[in-house]
């Protein structure tokens, strides 16, 4: 049987080409279940992925897209049955094992969840790998950080993108005063009014650019101004951030979009004992990873998810990776394999 996929292949060192191909269900990886996908969802890692960053996929051709969610058509898992409706993130999906951005794909069972019955699959790929690791972050935040609403304001860094959009709404679903920062454009004084209006309409009581949280003084500890933090870019930001901590604060972090390596003294975790999170949604255990899903699916699931999304088609896909480099992607990006 033939399916449509997207295949990136490497033409040379340096040049990659990707397209809408056809393939045979006997070209998927060995796996324990086959799934007919749905919908998938666009995340920075497949858009890396997706134009030949060896540093996330190793070898070509190769089918990016780190998520999926479908039904189950075989499997010789006692865990799954034909019928079962599954969600699939994490683990090497998508990186060096066909991913998500097909119509079919072939996984080992320790990789699956059922999904939570208050959710669709269209929901929960909304939601994605980038709402999961937001929710981990809320988790960390509130569960290790025991940083409770009338602590003081949470603040959200790159809040327009999908993890940090998610990780708004948590927030404000579960009580929060959340403080979004926004404006990673070339023209923030264009895009701010728009980022504005839509972060507060996901839950944000407070939204600033991010020039208020990119510190150059280089000063060891800074004024105090959030009670904990979710920070989604690293660099700088976070290195100001970590500084602008009160006292028993925590901090998450879980990206680099700003840069992997950030200025770090001990003070703020001396003098103040701000705990800093380090958040990984790849190889989080199974149950944790079905617990936090329970969550989004129920306390934690915003009444405006929908806001958080746009779809498209797989032949749509390609234009879309190109925006998502640029950082021109606003929320989360779904892509629905039955148009």
């Amino acid at each position: 049987m033939q399916f449509k996929a997207m295949v990136v292949r490497e033409i040379d060192k340096r040049t990659f080409s990707r397209n809408i191909e056809k393939r045979n269900i006997s070209d998927l990886p060995q796996g324990d279940v086959l799934v007919k996908v749905k919908y998938s969802s666009l995340n920075y890692k497949d858009a890396l992925s997706a134009t030949g960053n060896k540093g996330v996929t190793k070898q070509y051709p190769h089918t990016p897209g780190i998520d999926a969610s479908g039904i189950v058509v075989e499997s010789s898992s006692i865990g799954f049955k034909k019928g079962d409706e599954v969600i699939i993130t994490g683990y090497d999906f998508g990186m060096n094992t066909s991913g998500g951005f097909a119509e079919y794909i072939r996984v080992p069972e320790i990789w699956i969840i059922k999904k939570p019955e208050n959710l669709t699959l269209r929901e929960s790929m909304i939601f994605g790998t980038a709402g999961f690791t937001a929710a981990l972050s809320v988790y960390k935040l509130i569960e290790y950080g025991e940083i409770k609403p009338e602590t003081g304001k949470i603040l959200v860094t790159g809040a327009r993108g999908g993890v940090g959009s998610h990780a708004v709404s948590f927030l404000a679903k579960a009580g929060y005063h959340v403080v979004a920062v926004t404006g990673i454009h070339a023209d923030p004084e264009k895009e701010f009014p728009e980022d504005e209006a839509f972060l507060k309409s996901i839950g944000a009581k407070e939204v600033i650019p991010r020039e208020e949280v990119s510190d150059e003084t280089g000063k060891p500890m800074l004024k105090t101004l959030w009670a904990g933090a979710i920070d989604t870019i690293g660099g700088n930001i976070l290195s100001t951030v970590i500084r602008q901590t009160a006292y028993a604060g925590a901090v998450t972090t879980c990206g680099n979009a700003a840069g992997m390596s950030f200025e770090a003294n001990v003070f703020p975790f001396i003098l103040r004992g701000v705990t800093l999170f380090g958040i990984d949604s790849v190889e989080c255990p199974m149950e944790p990873r079905k617990a936090t899903w329970e969550r989004m699916a129920n306390e934690w699931k915003p009444d405006n998810l929908e806001q958080h999304a746009s779809e498209c088609s797989i032949e749509e896909l390609d234009a879309f990776i190109d925006i998502m480099l640029k950082g021109y992607i606003k929320g989360r990006k779904i892509i629905n394999l039955e148009l």
